[in-house]
C-alpha cells in the first residue's frame, strides 16, 4: 500500500496470499532485510547465494539482501494457497554480506505468550536482524492477560493473523495493523484465540 509505507526502519509490511503454483520470479533486493513468516501453505525460494528451500507454517527466514541479492519464492504447491507475512526492514549497517538464516517455531511455543522470533537485541532462540527491532509472534486465548510495556519514544506495530484482538481500548479483526506510537503500556485480550506478531521498532 503505497500510503503506508516507512514506519520507523520498517519500510514495507506485506500480507500476502499466493495461488497455487504462482509466485514472484527472480527479482533484486539491496540494503535491505527481509522477514518472512509463513501462516498457511509452504513457501518454496531461491537465491543467488545458493540457497534454496522450503517455509512452512510457523516458519520464519530472515534474509539480508546487504550488498545486493537476487531472489525467487513460489507457492510449492499446486493445490494450496500460501499465506505470508514479508517484512523489509532498514539495516543499521550498510554494506552486509548478503545471507539468511530460518528457523521453525510451534504452536506450543507462542502460546499464551509473545515469543521473540527475530530481533537486533539479546534475545536466545531468535533469529539476528541488523537493527534495534524485535519481532514477536503470540497465540494468545481468552484466559489470557497479556501486556506489553516499551518506551515512549518507540514504535509498536501489530499485526492480527486471525481472531479478534483487543489493544487497550480498540478491537482489531482478523487482517488488521495498527501503529502505535507515544503508548509505553500495551494491553492484549482475545476475544477468541487469536494469532498476532507484534513488532518493536525505534
Amino acid at each position: 500500500d503505497p500510503h503506508h509505507v516507512q514506519f520507523g526502519p520498517l519500510r514495507v509490511f506485506n500480507n500476502d496470499t499466493i495461488q497455487p503454483g504462482a509466485g514472484f520470479p527472480t527479482h533484486s533486493h539491496q540494503e535491505m532485510e527481509i522477514v518472512t513468516y509463513v501462516i498457511d501453505g509452504h513457501l518454496e525460494h531461491k537465491d543467488s547465494t545458493g540457497g534454496i528451500g522450503t517455509i512452512g507454517p510457523g516458519e520464519v527466514q530472515r534474509m539480508s539482501a546487504g550488498t545486493g541479492i537476487k531472489h525467487s519464492e513460489y507457492n510449492a504447491s499446486k493445490k494450496k494457497i500460501v499465506r505470508l507475512l514479508q517484512m523489509w526492514f532498514v539495516p543499521a549497517v550498510a554494506d552486509l554480506e548478503p545471507g539468511y538464516e530460518q528457523k521453525t517455531f510451534t504452536k506450543e511455543q507462542r502460546e499464551g505468550t509473545l515469543l521473540p522470533i527475530v530481533s537486533g537485541m539479546d534475545h536466545p532462540g531468535a533469529l539476528k536482524i541488523h537493527l534495534d527491532a524485535t519481532l514477536y509472534v503470540g497465540r494468545i486465548r481468552t484466559q489470557d492477560k497479556l501486556v506489553f510495556e516499551t518506551k515512549s519514544e518507540r514504535r509498536t506495530y501489530v499485526f492480527v493473523m486471525s481472531g479478534h484482538i483487543q489493544v487497550g481500548k480498540h478491537t482489531l479483526k482478523s487482517g488488521d495493523s495498527s501503529k502505535i506510537s507515544e503508548e509505553t503500556v500495551l494491553p492484549l485480550a482475545a476475544q477468541a484465540t487469536s494469532e498476532i506478531l507484534l513488532i518493536d521498532l525505534p
